[in-house]
């Protein structure tokens, strides 16, 4: 009589499953982080979202200064027209949101609110794929699916007087249940770990 072998999905659970365990510290460490940094952009919601434009403004600007440097040193490649395009649209959309910041945070805020609808569901999603596979906790991530199809629903429903306030705020909410989530998930592995 042979014994049953384990299927590479079984294998798969444990591996994961093992490997959470061994590394629930690190988990546990960047929930804290995104705790505090939530915490932070939640006191201060406009000094929040105005530092998250000039971020991203620094970003994009960057990626489109690079990019055109590649592009041209890459003129022969294929696609150096497209390759050109998506330089030249990085590097505006850089100098737009440095140039009036402002103006950026609006912009920002509504594509928060797309952010927050799409990112709510695929959480969703994922807490269903935990709750049948393998962790403890996936309860956790499910209350972050909706906590952003929620805060999306604030911003939309509260504009324009949401456009000051909301992209810091909002974030900063996101990345405190965020942090709440992996702190559980890795308290819950190390528990399990014991």
């Amino acid at each position: 009589m042979s014994m049953p072998q384990p299927t590479p999905n079984s294998q798969m659970i444990e591996t994961i499953s093992r490997s959470m365990h061994d590394h629930w510290g690190l988990f546990l460490a960047e929930g804290l982080i995104l705790c505090i940094l939530g915490l932070g952009a939640i006191v201060v919601p406009p000094l929040a979202g105005l530092a998250t434009t000039i971020f991203l403004g620094w970003l994009f600007l960057v990626a489109g200064l690079l990019g055109l440097y590649f592009t041209f040193r890459a003129k022969s490649a294929p696609g150096f027209g497209w390759s050109l395009l998506s330089a030249v649209a990085a590097l505006g959309a850089g100098a737009l949101l440095l140039w009036n910041p402002f103006q950026g945070l609006a912009t920002l805020t509504y594509v928060l609110a797309a952010y927050f609808i799409v990112d709510g569901a695929a959480v969703i999603f994922l807490a269903i794929a935990h709750r049948r596979e393998l962790s403890g906790k996936w309860e956790w991530l499910l209350l972050n699916g909706v906590i952003d199809l929620i805060l999306a629903g604030i911003i939309i429903s509260g504009l324009p007087g949401t456009l000051i306030w909301a992209l810091g705020l909002l974030v900063g909410i996101d990345l405190l249940f965020g942090g709440a989530s992996l702190i559980a998930m890795a308290l819950a592995a190390r528990k399990a770990a014991a």
